[in-house]
């Protein structure tokens, strides 16, 4: 196989995804047709234009829209299943999903309802194709810590389903610090802690969420590539970062691949893992991004598979759970680069 195809097969983990983001298009098309909604969106093409973003603010403002046309729990279970699925197909092995339940919540859906629609669909898709797959919850940083803390009791309700906590949002509107003891009490309740930081807003917002919420993973992290000194400091404390290199670009906090900072994160040691976040919005999927990143910057197929064991490494599983992924990938490695 020549290296496109090798990329493509090469065994993957997804660990900043949002599932509304993976929404397919006939689908959210069924689910505007189902709401009743008057729309101008009669075509998948209609979305493609819809999904054309001009800049970041843009972009939550469509995501906004996508949000209200979500009117029943029920929908979550085709959501998740359709989301693994496409997954799979991308040799993705491992997904933690990411659900921004209080965007949902605000119109009126259950928590719980919602939360177990997810189940649903991951025990599904993993009969399917063997997918495994966690839940993590967007505490959403623009309804505020108040709303956090009080999203954190339904989350006390679904501890069996639930690894990890997150704030995704406006960080220069809701800075991080006012949520520490949000993340404190998450922390008691035994779940992983993760923020979105230094995507819109420079490298002081990632100092923020290391210092006040003491985060194990940073979603996105862009801006790091502006501070030596954090970029060290995340080095030594052994923080993944969750890069997404499509959705930088489509949102336009990086002109291009070829300037995104991912290519200095990985020579400088980061713990980096490479994700899609809204494939669906941003038109990628996760073998599009490796592929881009051995295109335009230069990633071998080896850093490619270093990347897959990056996103094991930092996943929220067990350590033997590691173990066995990191071995079941290796072992597809081999076969495909065609070492022993």
């Amino acid at each position: 196989m020549n290296t496109h195809e090798a990329i493509i097969a090469l065994p993957k983990v997804e660990l900043h995804i949002h599932i509304l983001g993976t929404i397919r298009p006939r689908t959210l098309l069924h689910y505007i047709d189902e709401g009743g909604f008057e729309t101008s969106y009669k075509s998948e093409a209609d979305l493609a234009q819809l999904f054309q973003f001009q800049d970041f603010g843009h972009f939550i403002s469509v995501y906004s829209e996508v949000v209200s046309y979500i009117t029943n729990e029920r929908q979550f279970e085709r959501l998740a299943f359709e989301m693994l699925e496409d997954l799979s197909a991308n040799n993705v092995r491992y997904a933690e999903i990411s659900f921004s339940a209080p965007d949902h919540m605000r119109r009126g859906l259950e928590f719980c309802a919602m939360v177990d629609a997810i189940d649903r669909g991951i025990r599904r898709a993993h009969r399917k194709t063997g997918i495994d797959a966690d839940v993590r919850i967007d505490l959403v940083r623009n309804y505020g810590a108040e709303s956090a803390m009080e999203v954190l009791d339904w989350i006390r309700e679904r501890l069996d389903s639930i690894v990890s906590v997150d704030i995704g949002g406006s960080e220069h509107e809701f800075p991080a610090k006012p949520f520490g003891p949000v993340y404190k009490e998450a922390r008691k309740l035994g779940l992983h802690l993760v923020a979105h930081a230094g995507e819109a807003e420079g490298p002081e917002s990632i100092w923020d969420v290391i210092r006040f919420l003491e985060v194990e993973r940073i979603g996105h992290g862009t801006s790091a590539i502006n501070d030596p000194k954090l970029m060290e400091h995340i080095k030594e404390r052994g923080i993944a970062i969750e890069s997404c290199p499509m959705s930088n670009v489509r949102t336009g906090v990086v002109a291009s691949i070829s300037e995104h900072p991912i290519r200095e994160f990985y020579d400088r040691g980061l713990l980096v893992t490479v994700n899609s976040d809204d494939p669906a919005f941003f038109d990628t999927n996760i073998s599009f991004e490796y592929t881009h990143l051995h295109d335009k910057l230069g990633f071998s197929l080896t850093d490619l598979y270093s990347i897959t064991q990056n996103g094991i490494k930092s996943a929220f599983v067990s350590e033997t759970k590691k173990e066995t992924m990191l071995l079941e990938v290796e072992e597809s490695y081999n076969g495909i680069s065609g070492t022993s």
